[in-house]
């Protein structure tokens, strides 16, 4: 198993960033024709998802939806001031996965994958690996 990583540097405190296409990327470099791609972020104030990724404004209500969830200011016992991404990271998850057929993301027609930051602006890493059958 080979883990493959690249950065994705964000312009908001919260901010949701399309990765597919780094995602599938990673898929095509593998060389695997089928099988699951793990898509994982190795942050406690960022996270990864799928959701819908034709209409821009899906991801800013997600982003919204989880400010109002998840106030930055509330009367929280962390010490550094941003438990509310810490939340919000352990709401969203820090990793997807994906099947992979033909060499590609096996996503649904409205499909994308975002990285979610809740304490940007920053530079996150992610990872992907690929599993299944040997490479083409």
């Amino acid at each position: 198993m080979k883990v493959m990583t690249f950065q994705v540097k964000t312009a908001e405190r919260s901010d949701a960033v399309d990765i597919t296409a780094s995602v599938a990327e990673k898929v095509r470099e593998s060389g695997i024709r089928d099988g699951i791609c793990l898509v994982y972020v190795p942050h406690t104030t960022a996270g990864v998802t799928i959701n819908e990724g034709a209409d821009p404004a899906v991801m800013d209500d997600v982003l919204r939806a989880l400010d109002r969830l998840v106030p930055w200011q509330a009367d929280y016992r962390h010490s550094e001031g941003n438990a509310a991404a810490h939340i919000k990271t352990t709401l969203t998850g820090s990793s997807v996965s994906v099947l992979v057929e033909n060499g590609r993301l096996l996503l649904g027609t409205w499909q994308r994958i975002f990285l979610c930051d809740f304490d940007g602006p920053r530079t996150r890493k992610v990872h992907v690996t690929v599993q299944g059958g040997d490479p083409a």
